[in-house]
């Protein structure tokens, strides 16, 4: 994108997210808003403020903040669910700098076990090309391909290694995503898990805030965290204590329900991505804590 006139006496660009102006009064100008001739001001005059020009390109800036957010969001969403994308799909979104962003490196798994990498380029007429085990790029024909849940993925330690190597850095977390297992003498026929239970919060609000700002929602006494296991919807919770009855604010256990049933499941019936998930976001919570001053010491 390159410099548009504000006025008279400058004109503005787009430039790393930011509106930022320039003045016109060196007449030499450049095509690249990275490499501006004229010098840039560090905060934009006021008389080009209110300018509709200024106005359109920060309406304009605000929205690419809000599709890059989105777009990160429906790759977490994939990856989570390890929900099947078409090839195509991703291809046609592909040269979209959000969505590249999202996801270029994210490991995906093609028709096989053995067909698994790291993005690295997607065509409508040749597929996508992915980064394997072998540190080889490689071409995936298949119509649709998987980005599991980390704890799904075949070879996770070899994929962190070779990520550590290469310098790998994926826009969506997921081989180095917080994990759980669910531990191998677990009671199957216990419902609740209270390991994190008890983290003290100064008031419901904060506990709330805590909770929203780590992407989960509020419903009733719990924060709660929507799930697809193998196929199916599972809610995980963590109890709050009550707004109205007490001061303070605690997390209570954690637990997992079917979308269809409000009767939490017996922890031999919760899944892998289910109890990693809901694990995650026990220990977010936890971690969020009010600390005692005695305690930080």
């Amino acid at each position: 994108m390159g410099w548009l006139a504000a006025g008279d006496t400058y004109e503005v660009a787009l430039v790393e997210g930011r509106v930022v102006a320039r003045s016109t009064s060196a007449k030499s100008r450049t095509k690249s808003p990275a490499k501006p001739s004229g010098k840039v001001e560090r905060t934009l005059p006021a008389e080009i403020r209110d300018r509709p020009e200024v106005l359109e390109l920060q309406r304009f800036a605000e929205w690419l903040d809000r599709h890059a957010v989105e777009c990160a969001a429906q790759v977490d969403h994939w990856m989570v669910s390890s929900l099947p994308v078409p090839t195509g799909l991703l291809a046609r979104v592909w040269p979209d700098e959000a969505w590249q962003a999202a996801l270029r490196d994210i490991v995906v798994v093609g028709a096989g076990p053995d067909e698994v990498g790291f993005l690295r380029d997607a065509d409508e007429t040749d597929g996508l090309r992915v980064v394997n085990l072998d540190g080889e790029t490689v071409r995936l024909a298949a119509p649709t391909v998987t980005m599991p849940h980390p704890v799904l993925l075949p070879g996770l330690e070899e994929l962190r290694a070779l990520a550590a190597e290469s310098g790998v850095k994926q826009g969506v977390e997921q081989i180095h995503r917080a994990t759980w297992l669910k531990p191998a003498g677990a009671d199957g026929r216990a419902r609740s898990v209270t390991e994190f239970a008890g983290a003290e919060y100064r008031s419901w609000f904060h506990l709330s805030a805590r909770a929203t700002s780590l992407g989960y929602r509020i419903s009733r006494s719990s924060v709660v965290d929507v799930v697809r296991d193998a196929g199916r919807i599972v809610t995980a919770s963590v109890g709050m204590s009550d707004p109205y009855t007490e001061e303070k604010a605690w997390t209570g256990s954690l637990t997992w329900h079917h979308e269809d049933d409000r009767h939490s499941l017996p922890l031999s019936e919760v899944g892998p991505v289910a109890w990693s998930e809901g694990m995650r976001m026990a220990a977010a919570l936890h971690a969020g804590r009010t600390v005692p001053t005695d305690d930080a010491r």
